[in-house]
């Protein structure tokens, strides 16, 4: 059922991942879905955790800690190559379906928090390694997700644009620039707590 349901999402996105569509690609009927999904929502929630599990099953081992691991992990989000790219269309599509809902809302928030963590872990070996200067881990973790889902975003919407070899130079030159940026003037400073 889940490559059903993944070709499904391929093919035609979240707008057209229905019970009816499923069950046509596994040649059942909507009722026998109806037993796993009661209603569409469930259905989301479930492609949703399907795309999650296929993305990390996707990442490459990176390289030891720092900055290298850092690259390896943000390299492995962008739309770079044709299976990357049709997942990432697919992950965007699904913005407005976890916008619309509150539970799906959650899902995204906390898959996104997991992912700036694994981010902030290479952030914070990177400075102890001296690779990139002191500062406020989860805001630089912050920062680099923001920047590397707005360049797949402008990479889905401009692939001739912004190719492959086009958005992994940029993630070079965007960690080059982190690397050489002077420590914030309160980087020694604990946070209060």
């Amino acid at each position: 059922m889940s490559e059903a349901v993944f070709r499904v999402l391929a093919a035609h996105g979240f707008g057209g991942l229905t019970l009816r569509a499923v069950a046509a690609e596994l040649g059942a009927s909507t009722g026998l879905l109806t037993h796993y999904f009661p209603n569409k929502k469930d259905l989301v929630g479930y492609a949703l955790t399907l795309l999650d599990e296929h993305r990390a099953a996707q990442r490459r081992p990176t390289a030891p800690d720092g900055l290298a691991a850092l690259r390896a992990l943000l390299v492995d989000v962008l739309p770079s190559t044709p299976q990357a790219a049709a997942d990432n269309r697919v992950w965007v599509g699904s913005w407005d379906a976890a916008l619309a809902d509150p539970d799906l809302t959650a899902g995204h928030a906390a898959r996104y928090a997991r992912s700036r963590e694994r981010i902030g872990e290479q952030v914070r070996a990177a400075q102890r390694l001296g690779e990139l200067p002191p500062g406020d881990p989860d805001d630089v973790a912050t920062a680099v997700q923001s920047f590397v889902l707005g360049l797949t975003v402008l990479a889905l919407f401009g692939a001739e644009e912004i190719p492959p070899e086009r958005q992994v130079r940029l993630l070079d030159d965007y960690l080059a620039t982190l690397a050489t940026a002077p420590a914030p003037p309160d980087a020694g400073i604990p946070k209060a707590v």
